[in-house]
């Protein structure tokens, strides 16, 4: 099954702007359900999210924290206690990973893509430990 980056007007790209559990063709769906497909090196994972590193890092370290459920974008967020639990919880994650893996690290960033600069149209956290690397 092709991979998709969830872009453009297309039926997959549509049904992908949904809420649900998993989207067929989602690359990041894949990983979180650990697919077949998905050869990626899990750094964490709990029943709510799963985090991982970049693949195209963009700082000393650049990982990304994902929730398992499909949520398209932040603007798919909402003002819940369990969207706040969420993403309160995938930026503990984040932080917690960066302390164990770069503890020697003074500055950290966290932050999120607004659509339409997304790559990916599933909802995931970028925890990065300074500095920033040339690409």
């Amino acid at each position: 099954m092709r991979k998709t980056f969830c872009f453009g007007g297309s039926r997959l790209a549509r049904r992908m702007s949904e809420r649900a559990p998993m989207v067929d063709g989602c690359v990041f769906c894949d990983i979180a359900r650990r697919g077949p497909t998905s050869t990626t090196a899990l750094l964490y994972s709990d029943d709510k999210v799963v985090a991982f590193r970049d693949i195209n890092p963009s700082a000393f370290r650049h990982y990304l924290v994902i929730p398992i459920d499909h949520i398209p974008t932040v603007n798919s967020l909402h003002k819940t206690k369990d969207d706040h639990q969420l993403v309160s919880h995938m930026v503990k994650v984040g932080k917690d990973l960066l302390n164990q893996d770069a503890p020697n690290s003074e500055e950290h960033r966290f932050g999120f893509h607004q659509p339409p600069f997304n790559s990916v149209n599933h909802l995931h956290l970028h925890c990065l430990a300074l500095p920033f690397m040339p690409r």
